[in-house]
Parts: structure tokens; sequence; C-alpha cells
């Protein structure tokens, strides 16, 4: 009955509404039918751009069942609360506080906020009126829980949502403490912590670098939630920090986690002005690359392919454009970019060295606003927003006009009718079903093409497409379901002459679904596991004649197909407050499909054709080789003090996909080979040990970590390999393990006018020839430095801002030369004259050292303009040294002459321009 007289009371009232005039605020439609206030209010909050503000006790009680059809809130909650001791507030920012007995003043006096001017800072002037609300909200103490509910248990569980007051996402890697205590918390993906403390009155702080640092005075009275919204800081960052979160360094139990913010990339000096993922890691420690210009890095004496390269849980084989010059990831599309170099998560194989996982925008629920840039050579957009009440969008479109560099080359030059070119396009789609499930898309594609001359055109590509279930079954349990598509490919088009021109061309697929559930099993435990199905599609190089008169014969490689599977289960468990330890087992299996025609070979024999037993045929869907096994992945942090660790850890993984490759870099013409019967699986294990130390109340990080790696099953060739088109690839591999190790020591200082990071890395990366190979020994057994081996790296960057609109960056690089092989000596052999060189990588180019300058100036920082705007300029190389990245010789009147090959070998000047708005 109560029900039945609040919706006729309703009804007439918004009936009595219709022709009157409405105060401003959104309007309220929709069936609420016995949905709890809670959920009311969430429903709400979805819809509108309200916030509400209450204690969950006083409106456990209150049941909504009416129909809104675009009525005023303040109508609604009137009726709601009729006949109750409840009362609302709402401000003039939509916020609406609910309370007993008598309703929040929203509003003070006109001298309550008065301060002295001169005393103001700047950053509180700016602000104006934002800053009476932060005040408010800081200052006035919020009772949460209902301590009759647990009136003898001494500690409560604090949760909540800590998301961006501007654009209403998630804040990813916000710390989250009780001043004058050790619990600490840090927001998941989802913007989302979790708190045990003890009962009674406390001061929270949230901290994250991007934004204000914010407080809540907090009564705990029981287990409740308190959401927190953080201003984001528009003016100019005064750190320039790898990390996102000030001790979490300390805290986690994984080592060798960067984690690298957008506004820090933003920082360092690149060519061309262009932000870059990829160049932004090459400053970390252990982090290395063969040259500039080199498509992928190494890390930890790894190769370029045994690292995995994730955008939005998308696989990228080739992560880069023009040679090597821009990464494949537009900056103002990515929200965070994790890298782990040892601990990787239990949910993540398939890769030796790394995991690089680049997550992206979806578009914030509150408003539209985009941005973009343009550059000596590339220009971009991007524009996100609400559409609708519950979907959100992020498009991003980026390319390049630098075809008129070319023609600033001299009249005769053979590159003067070079053409090179490359564009991106992302579109991410986010849909919220209702408050615990949630739909996302996100779509990528890219397009490169490029010629040095007018014969023969390079174009490769990058398509990648997933679709995502994230479902919040409750507050215990999380899950996230994902299928996807990746496609990566490229095309040689060769036109010399009509008789010999050709189209190469080279495509991997791969379709994979993947499920991850988190189960907070208590405050001590929290579990991760799940299910990972990866379909690989390889077609492996097919050659035709392109035009009538060509007279090239046609080939195609054989394509191949696999399936690897893997599940896994981890746990990172608190053991007290100074261990916490982090353990899990994923276990893989790896199938090698039909339709397929393998070779055999006598066993103990060299393969080659002349010891080729026969070919074994398998049919469509045949299972022709299975590998399967463990892999262990264990972290433990042990903490000394609130600034003082020490951390070990071991994991071991496989990789199934092998780079089949001449060249010391991912280059466009490489080709990808999946484990066969003939060709196992790659496999390593790394032990490491890290001692980590905050100095001066944590602006100071310090950090020494050592490592060893074994790896076995590796690819290396033999001399005269044929890589492309070989249908019998494995004649030409040889069986390779390989060791890497190094000690890596970091120093950084996060805050104040002047600061930034300074390491030094000494590792080491070798191969040898495995004992069970017999083709060939390479350098009669002995191990010898990969092409990546560069013991000795330093690497500086330093970050001075003079005002909050003008700072610049230094960087400064320096790594001893990568190995490569000699000719040493001539001799005559059948009449001819031959050249004899060194045992393989025996000798190395000269040092590298670099030297980068920029300069970043924002715009002013009125709150209310048409665009927010930014200048980047600088020098990259500014000593102009002639970095080499290669040398190579060339017979000159019957003499062998050395060449050295520098691609930045002058100053490169830049400036970009960005806007916001």
């Amino acid at each position: 009955m109560k029900h039945l007289f609040l919706t006729i009371s309703y009804l007439l009232i918004g009936a009595i509404s219709a022709w009157s005039q409405h105060s401003e605020g959104d309007p309220i439609s929709g069936i609420f039918p016995g949905v709890t206030f809670e959920r009311f209010a969430q429903m709400v909050e979805d819809r509108t751009s309200y916030r509400f503000y209450f204690k969950t006790s006083d409106v456990a009680v209150i049941e909504i069942n009416l129909t809104a059809n675009g009525n005023r809130l303040d109508e609604i909650l009137g009726t709601v609360f009729s006949g109750t001791d409840l009362k609302y507030s709402i401000d003039g920012a939509k916020r609406v506080y609910i309370s007993k007995g008598m309703a929040l003043q929203t509003s003070f006096p006109k001298t309550f906020f008065q301060r002295d001017q001169a005393a103001a800072s700047a950053s509180e002037i700016l602000i104006g009126n934002s800053e009476q609300d932060r005040l408010f909200a800081k200052n006035k103490l919020w009772d949460i829980g209902d301590a009759e509910a647990s009136f003898s248990v001494l500690q409560a569980r604090l949760r909540g949502t800590v998301k961006s007051s501007e654009s209403g996402s998630p804040i990813i890697g916000a710390i989250v403490y009780a001043a004058g205590l050790e619990s600490r918390g840090i927001t998941d993906e989802n913007g989302k912590y979790e708190l045990v403390l003890p009962k009674g009155r406390h001061t929270l702080i949230f901290q994250n670098f991007g934004a204000y640092q914010e407080q809540r005075q907090v009564n705990l009275l029981g287990d409740g939630t308190l959401d927190v919204f953080m201003d984001d800081n528009i003016i100019s960052l005064t750190e320039v920090t790898v990390t996102s979160q000030r001790s979490a360094n300390i805290e986690r139990p994984e080592m060798g986690l960067e984690r690298i913010t957008v506004q820090s990339m933003k920082k360092i000096p690149a060519v061309l002005g262009e932000v870059d993922v990829l160049k932004a890691i090459l400053t970390l420690p252990g982090v290395k690359t063969v040259g500039e210009a080199s498509v992928g890095f190494n890390v930890r004496g790894g190769a370029a392919d045994q690292n995995l390269v994730l955008f939005n849980q998308a696989t990228v084989y080739n992560p880069s454009h023009l040679f090597g010059l821009f990464s494949a990831f537009n900056a103002d599309m990515i929200e965070s970019v994790d890298l782990y170099k040892a601990g990787i998560p239990v949910q993540y194989g398939g890769r030796l060295s790394s995991v690089l996982d680049v997550k992206a925008k979806y578009g914030n629920r509150e408003k539209i606003e985009g941005g973009g840039g343009i550059g000596p050579m590339t220009g971009r957009m991007y524009l996100e927003g609400p559409l609708g009440r519950s979907t959100t969008f992020a498009a991003g479109i980026r390319t390049t006009y630098s075809n008129w560099l070319f023609g600033l080359l001299d009249e005769g030059s053979e590159f003067r009718d070079s053409r090179a070119s490359f564009a991106d396009l992302n579109l991410n789609l986010s849909h919220k079903i209702n408050e615990k499930n949630e739909l996302r898309l996100a779509s990528y594609g890219s397009e490169d093409s490029f010629r040095f001359d007018s014969d023969t055109t390079f174009r490769y590509q990058n398509r990648h497409i997933n679709l995502s279930w994230i479902s919040y079954i409750n507050e215990k349990v999380e899950a996230e379901f994902t299928v996807g598509h990746d496609n990566y490919g490229f095309q040689i088009d060769g036109n010399l002459d009509s008789l010999n021109a050709f189209d190469f061309g080279f495509q991997m697929n791969q379709s994979h679904w993947r499920n991850h559930f988190t189960y907070a099993l208590s405050d001590k435990h929290k579990l991760s596991f799940g299910m990972n199905h990866v379909l690989y599609r390889l077609s492996a190089g097919t050659l035709d004649a392109r035009g009538e008169n060509s007279l090239v014969i046609p080939r195609r490689v054989e394509p191949e197909r696999a399936l690897e599977s893997a599940v896994y289960l981890g746990d990172e468990f608190e053991i007290n407050p100074q261990w916490l330890i982090s353990y899990g087992l994923r276990y893989v299996v790896y199938n090698y499909l039909g339709p397929k025609a393998v070779n055999r070979y006598v066993s103990g024999l060299i393969r080659s054709d002349a010891t080729m037993e026969g070919t074994a045929i398998y049919g469509p869907g045949d299972i022709a080789q299975t590998y399967h096994g463990p892999e262990v992945r264990l972290s433990a942090r042990y903490s000394i003090d609130n600034m003082t660790s020490i951390k070990v850890g071991y994991n071991t993984s496989r990789q199934f996909i092998h780079m089949l490759s001449n060249t010391a870099a991912i280059s466009p013409t490489d080709t990808w080979k999946l484990s066969d019967p003939n060709i196992a699986p790659q496999f390593g294990e790394q032990a490491s040990l890290g001692f980590f130390k905050n100095l001066k109340n944590n602006s100071i990080e310090t950090s020494v970590e050592v490592y060893y790696r074994r790896m076995r099953n590796l690819l290396d060739f033999g001399s005269g390999a044929t890589l492309i088109l070989n249908e019998a690839i494995e004649q030409d591999i040889l069986n390779t393990s390989g060791k890497a190790y190094g000690v890596e020591l970091m120093a950084k200082k996060t805050v104040g006018k002047l600061n930034g990071w300074v390491s030094y890395t000494y590792s080491r990366s070798l191969l040898q020839t495995s004992a069970g190979e017999l083709a060939e020994s390479i350098n009669q057994g002995r191990f010898y430095p990969s092409n990546f081996d560069q013991p000795h790296d330093v690497m500086m960057a330093a970050n001075v801002e003079f005002t909050k609109r003008i700072n610049t960056s230094l960087n400064a690089n320096y790594s001893t030369g990568r190995p490569i092989t000699l000719p040493i000596a001539k001799f005559q052999y059948g009449g001819s004259d031959r050249v004899f060189y060194s045992d393989r990588n025996e000798h190395r180019i000269p040092d590298y050292f670099r030297v980068d300058l920029s300069v970043n100036i924002e715009g002013n920082h009125r709150i209310r303009k048409l665009a927010h705007a930014s200048w980047s300029l600088g020098i990259y190389n500014v000593l102009g040294r002639s970095n080499p990245y290669s040398v190579y010789f060339a017979p000159v009147n019957g003499i062998l002459q050395g060449y050295q090959l520098s691609i930045f070998a002058r100053p490169i000047p830049f400036i970009t321009y960005n806007f916001k708005f």
C-alpha cells in the first residue's frame, strides 16, 4: 500500500510539473521497479551528471518503485523521502547529499573562504571556485559503515573507486593509504581499491601523478565504500617519472615492472618530435635497441621477437612505422603502458623476454573533447566522449606527409624519387549495460608503404579487433572475457623490369579467446585464474609473376596452423606486513595442426635432402605434433621498513613462434615460423634479485637488480642460409642455447624543480651452438655474443621546470657498440680471390653516444578557452655525433673497403604544436 501511495503521489506531482518550468538539472526518465536506493542512485549517475553522497545504512530501508518521464531529481527525492527523516541537498555541481534530520548546507557566506590573496598559492587562485569544493570534501568527516552490524570486529574493509572528475574514467595505479598506518592499496585497471583498517578516525590520502592529491577524513564504523573524484591537473607536470605511483616500487611483490605515464613520455625528446612509446621504454634500464631507427627492442638479453607486445590484448608483430622512426601507437589514444621485464603475471605467456602491455582509451563519460598535434612529418587528431547515457567512444587518426623531405635532396640523389608514408586509425567503444556489466570494442588498423627507388615498393599492415565483456560478479569476483582477431602481413612489389616483375607476400592471422578472473579470497589472498587460446594461421610466403610479360615462376610455401592453449592459477598472498608473495602456475599445450606435409629425417644425422626419409601427410585438423609443459611464476617481497624492501623472482616460459631474420632488428621482410615436429619451442627461465630503497619521503627512488637467464632451442642460422620461400627451413637452422646476465642500477628523483633519473646497466647476452647440433658448430662451439650484446649502458634523463608553463628536458645515452663479424684476410681459391672472416660477432662497431634536448611550452592556464595549446621543440642528437648503425664492406678497384652507416649523423631539430579542446 505504501508503494502504491508513493507511485500515485509521484504521478500527480509529475502531471503538475509537466506544464511548469523545470529548474536547472538533468531530467530523469526510466522505470525503477522495486530497486534499492543505492541502485537507484547508481542508475541516475550512469544516465546523468549527478553524483550521490550518502551513508548506506541511512537508505537501507528505502525501496524505489516508480516510473519517471523527464522529471526533476528534486521532485523524485521529495516523493521518495516523504514520511521519513531523510533530507537531500543538491549543490551547483550537481552533487546530491543525503542526510538524516537536517539538510546539508551546500553554500557558504561570501566571506567564508576569503583569504589573504598574497598568501594564496598560484594554483589556488587559478582553480577558483573548484577549490572550495575540494576543501569541503577534504575537511568533512565521512561516516562509513554500520557500527551495529559488526560491533565485535575491530577492523573494517573499505572499498571504493577513484575516478577523474573531468572525464569520469577510472584512475589506474593511484596509491590509497591512511596517514600513520602501513596499510596501503593501489587502484586496479578499473580504478578500484580496497583497504583493511582499524575502526575509528582516519585521514585517507589519495595520491596519483598527473592529478591533485586528495584527502578525506573518515570515521570508519564498519565495512563500506568511499568513491573519490580527483580533478585533473592541467598544469604541466613537475615529475618526469617512469612509474606512476610513489612507494609502489617498495610495496609491490614483482620485480622488473615499469609503468610509463603519457605525461612522462611527452617530456622525453624524440626524433622529429613525435611522442613515442618505444622510444620511452628505451630509456629504462635493461631495455636496448641495436641502433637508431630500429624496429623492435631487446630486454635483458632477449631477441626482438621474444617480446610480447599487446595493444588492448591484441598481439602486435611489427610495432613501428616508417623504418622504425615512429612506434605503431598513437600516444593520444593511450591510457597506460606497463613493461614486465621480470615477474611476468601468470595470465601472460608465449614469449621469453618481456611483456609490453599498452592499454588504450575508451572515452570519458562527461563530455566530448579532443585534441591533436602537427609536427614536421606527422599530424594526428583524436576525439572522445559519451554517446548517449551508457556508451562512450574514443577515436584517433595519425598520418605522415614525409614525402616533401625527399624533394629537398639534390637533383642527382638516388633517393630523390623515394616515397614513404604511413597511417593508423584507432576506434574504441565502451557500453555500460548496467552497474555490473560492461562491453568494450577495440579496433586498430595501420598501413605503411615505402620505396627507395622506382622499382621496388614495400608495404605492410596491422589489423586488430577485440570484443571484451567485463563483469563484476560480486564484491569479490571480477571476470573479463575477450575474443578477437589479429592480422599482420607484408607485400613486396618488384618492377625492375617487366621480365622479372614479381609480387611477394606474407600473411599471419591469429584468433584468440581469453577469459580472466580475479577473486578476492580474503584480505590477504587475491586469486587470478583463467584460460587462453590462440589459433595461428600463417601463409608463410607466396611469389607470383607481376604482369603478363613476367617470367617469374610462382612459388608458394605451404601454410601452417597451430593451436596454443593455456590454463593458469595465481595467488598474491600477504603473509604478514613484511612478507608478500605472488606465485602461480601456468600449463600450456601447443598442437601443430594439419593440413601439412612434414619432412622426416634419419635420426642422428644432419638434416638435408640426402638424409630425408620421406614426408608425413596430415589432413585438416590432424595433430602433427604436441608440445606441453608447466610455467612457473614466483615473486616475493620482504619489507625491511616503509622505505626499504628486498625482492626475489623466478619464472619460466615457452615460445612457440619464431622470427626468421638475418638482421639484428625486425624488418618488413621478416617472416615467422611456427614450432613443428622438426623445430622445438624455445624455453627460458630467469632468476632475479633486487634491493629497493626510497629516500626523503619517497621523493628519491634507488634500486639495484641482478638477473640471470638461461635459454634453449633458440634459432640461429648456418652460413649461406636461405630464409625466404624455403620449404625445408629446418635444414638451415642451427639449434642454439643462450644465457644472459646483468645488473641494473637506477636512481630517480620524482619531485621538485629538477627531477629525472640516471641508470647504469651491465649486461651480457651470449649464444652457443647446442651440444646436440650436428650441422655446424659456430665459433668451435664456444659462447659468442648475440647481435644485441652491449655490455655497458648509461642513461640520464633530466627535467627542469622553470615555471608552470615552461620546462626543459635533457637526455644523454652511452652504450657499448654492438658485435659484428669482419673480413680479416683474403686468399685465393679456385683461381679467384676469397675473403676470410673472423669468428662470428668477434668485433664491435664504435660505441654509441647521443644527447637530446627539448623545451615544452604550455599555453596559458585559463579554464575557459577554446583549446589548451602547447609547443614542443628541441634538437635530437645535439652534438651531431655520427653514431654507426652498422659497418659494411664493398670492393673498390679490387680492394675491400669498409664503410660506416649512420642514420642520424647531424643534429635533427624539431617543433610540434599540440592542442586539446
